[in-house]
């Protein structure tokens, strides 16, 4: 049996046994859920909430929060650092997707988006993580074409009484065979009844990873690196240090001030599918919240600012020297300050209105410094110069409560988006040509965007409900789509945001991205929610101006990158300048939920899967989108007994054979891998035991992208056609106490 059969296989199995959601449908709220301090917000059935609980069984197996949504339906991610990889949702991923971390809207800073949003919270400090589909409410965000994500740390606690001190913390440690990878976290809090001080920090560190076979052979085409073996997967050692302290005082019984204070240091995290490594990365985040509940209604505010320097340079696994050239030092600082104001108001016992608005100020500078030799010197090579990115956001909400049956939600969202950058400088006289063509372009740019939301929900009885939503989402172009802007193969190599090997260039005219949505969910359930749950979803986007790709041309001499050449190879690496085309992307999500059984000996038993399938089509050229993920499942079945639980994870992945040729991208085969967990918790301390892919089955995931890992990287002798695999076999054990 192959893969390449899996909607035969897995269909049957899901309405055998009927499985699942992640989560117990218990932990899934269709009522108006309260996701921020004082703002109900209403929440599409078809979305998913991990609580604690669901994040806590997650901690010893993974260092990276995304990776914390895989399970969830629909969701996977993109391969990258050990502690940085990126999500995506229903075909849509990274700048794509708004992603809030405590109400801040983050950016990444980098040529390569090695520090995306999620990557600055350690899953330690993750307390709960909504997630929401692209028709989803404009009050949670635009600058987005796809779904929402939020990332919250945990809220603060107060005594109940002026006498009363809470004191209360948690230490944790793990260790993952596979690399080698240990970490381990505090927390620590102290509270009375109106003020709350708490410390969360945390650490991990990992060697590379083996994969489940060889997948190349042994050794090193970096002359002055050192030989890995042939089953090594090059470049995914990784070091994080995350610390945060966060202050609240309760100003009346209904008003909150919380002040949120964050620092990163990243010494070195790996990248297996960029040129280059991430060798610092250094931020600091401060963010001050008020919420207030009012007669009228309530109000939240968030004001913070983050500051982020970040290196790249070649690790440990790929060349160092190229001729006179000391490598090829490249730095980022990167200034976000945002302001958001957000206030609900009941009009009557029917209607809600939320109204609010939003300020985002963004600067980016990306600067090369010299290190040598013909290419590399003598003069600083300006890739992004003072880049700037602002937004003005406001938007207006109406939400109806018709009858206990029905229940709207309209709302409309308006964006100025306005972006310039400096004038640039190559490293010498060879890049001038492209440099003097950048800089006397018309850099100044403002976008005007509209979002619009309409959902609908019908709920008949209390075993169903049905909703429909349609969503206008827009998104602007990001400062290195537009403004990177070299034609220099060397130079457009360093400037990869998905991570396929090929090189880009920007372009300055790119207009905003505009997605049309559609949405349809229905959800079946027993009337208690304990029992079974089958939720449903297929939707469809049409994108005009989607950003995607095409391969560059013209150009002579150091600009041979985009040579003739470059349109028709196969069977390499290419080079590609951002384009807009018009694209649709469709597909549908099923997760279904059962319990099985319930007796003395062996505790409740349960069974639970997700299915999702997604396909994206350039409609300009017929050509499939990039990195798109093929149809996969996932089989759980779990047991628990008192304070133990168990479970079985079989995840399947079909083949991955519909690939965009314009960037030559790389097909990957199905695969099928187990997984086994274990855990048991005492009256302070919990202990869990796990194995990941079980088998130690070789495979490479199909969001892994190009294997450059390790060898001469900066040039075009990296061999084309192998991807990065996948993990082999990875005992781990966790060991928290509670204090």
């Amino acid at each position: 049996m192959t893969t390449k059969y899996l909607p035969l296989v897995i269909i049957p199995g899901v309405l055998a046994c009927g499985a699942a959601m992640a989560e117990h449908p218990h932990d899934h709220d269709d009522s108006l859920s309260k996701i921020l301090v004082t703002a109900p917000v209403t929440t599409p059935v078809a979305n998913a909430h991990l609580g604690p609980d669901a994040i806590r069984d997650k901690r010893a197996q993974t260092s990276d929060t995304a990776s914390l949504l895989e399970g969830v339906a629909g969701m996977s991610v993109y391969q990258g650092g050990g502690a940085a990889s990126l999500p995506f949702m229903r075909g849509f991923a990274d700048d794509r997707l708004r992603v809030k971390v405590d109400g801040m809207d983050l950016i990444s800073a980098c040529a390569n988006h090695m520090n995306p949003p999620l990557s600055y919270i350690s899953p330690s400090r993750v307390e709960d993580i909504q997630v929401y589909s692209a028709v989803a409410p404009v009050s949670l965000g635009g600058d987005s074409i796809g779904g929402t994500i939020i990332a919250n740390s945990a809220k603060p606690e107060f005594a109940n009484s002026p006498d009363e001190v809470i004191q209360k913390g948690e230490i944790s440690t793990y260790y993952r065979s596979n690399g080698d990878a240990r970490g381990g976290s505090l927390s620590a809090s102290i509270a009375n009844d109106r003020f709350s001080f708490r410390y969360d920090g945390s650490t991990s560190k990992a060697n590379n990873y083996d994969a489940g076979d060889s997948f190349k052979a042994a050794g090193n085409d970096a002359v002055d690196r050192g030989a890995l073996d042939a089953d090594e997967v090059g470049s995914t050692a990784y070091e994080t240090r995350n610390h945060a302290v966060d202050l609240a005082y309760k100003l009346t019984d209904k008003q909150l001030l919380q002040l949120k204070l964050a620092h990163q240091d990243i010494p070195y995290q790996a990248w297996p599918n960029q040129r280059m490594d991430m060798v610092e990365n250094r931020s600091n985040q401060v963010n001050l919240i008020y919420s207030g509940e009012f007669d009228w209604g309530s109000i939240e505010t968030n004001l913070f600012h983050e500051k982020t320097h970040h290196k790249m340079q070649f690790g440990d696994d790929k060349q160092f020297l190229y001729g006179t050239a000391q490598g090829m030092p490249m730095e980022t600082e990167g200034e976000n300050t945002g302001l958001s104001v957000k206030t609900e108001i009941p009009v009557n016992e029917r209607d809600l209105i939320r109204v609010g608005a939003d300020i985002q100020r963004y600067r980016l500078d990306d600067f090369w410094e010299a290190s040598g030799g013909m290419m590399m010197a003598p003069d600083t090579f300006l890739n992004i110069n003072n880049g700037e990115r602002d937004r003005y956001g406001v938007y207006g909400e109406w939400e109806a409560a018709w009858t206990d049956k029905w229940l709207t939600l309209a709302g409309i969202r308006h964006e100025t988006v306005k972006m310039d950058a400096d004038e640039v400088q190559g490293y010498n006289a060879m890049y001038a040509a492209d440099a003097d063509a950048f800089n006397n372009a018309d850099r100044s740019q403002t976008d005007h965007n509209i979002d619009l939301t309409l959902l609908a929900r019908y709920t008949p009885n209390l075993t169903e409900s049905y909703e429909f939503g349609y969503a206008r989402k827009t998104r602007s172009p990001n400062l290195y789509e537009r403004f990177a802007w070299s034609r220099n193969g060397m130079a457009m190599r360093m400037v990869n945001l998905v991570g396929d090997g090929n090189g880009y260039v920007g372009n300055v005219e790119l207009d905003p991205e505009v997605a049309h949505t559609i949405s349809f969910t229905a959800n079946w359930h027993d009337a208690a929610k304990q029992d079974w749950q089958v939720t449903l979803t297929p939707y469809f986007s049409y994108v005009d101006n989607f950003i995607d790709a095409t391969r560059c041309a013209g150009g002579m001499g150091m600009m041979a990158a985009c040579s003739a050449g470059n349109l028709t190879v196969q069977d390499s690496f290419v080079n590609l300048q951002y384009d807009n085309v018009s694209a649709r992307i469709f597909g549908a999500d099923l997760a279904v939920y059962k319990h099985l059984f319930h007796n003395s000996f062996l505790g409740r038993v349960d069974g639970s899967a997700t299915l999702s399938f997604v396909r994206g089509e350039n409609r300009d050229s017929g050509d499939d989108l990039y990195n798109m993920m093929p149809m996969n499942a996932r089989f759980t079945l779990a047991q628990s007994k008192n304070k133990w639980r168990n479970s079985f994870e079989w995840e399947l992945v079909d083949a991955k054979d519909r690939v965009n040729n314009e960037r030559n991208e790389i097909e990957t085969a199905g695969y099928g891998l187990l997984h086994f967990r274990t855990s048991y918790e005492f009256d302070n301390a919990r202990i869990e035991v796990g194995i990941e892919n079980l088998l130690d089955k070789g495979y490479s995931h199909p969001l892994s992208g190009a294997y450059v890992g390790q060898g001469a990287t900066m040039g075009t002798a990296i061999p084309w056609g192998v991807t990065v695999p996948g993990m082999g076999r990875s005992i781990y054990a966790g060991l928290s106490y509670s204090f």
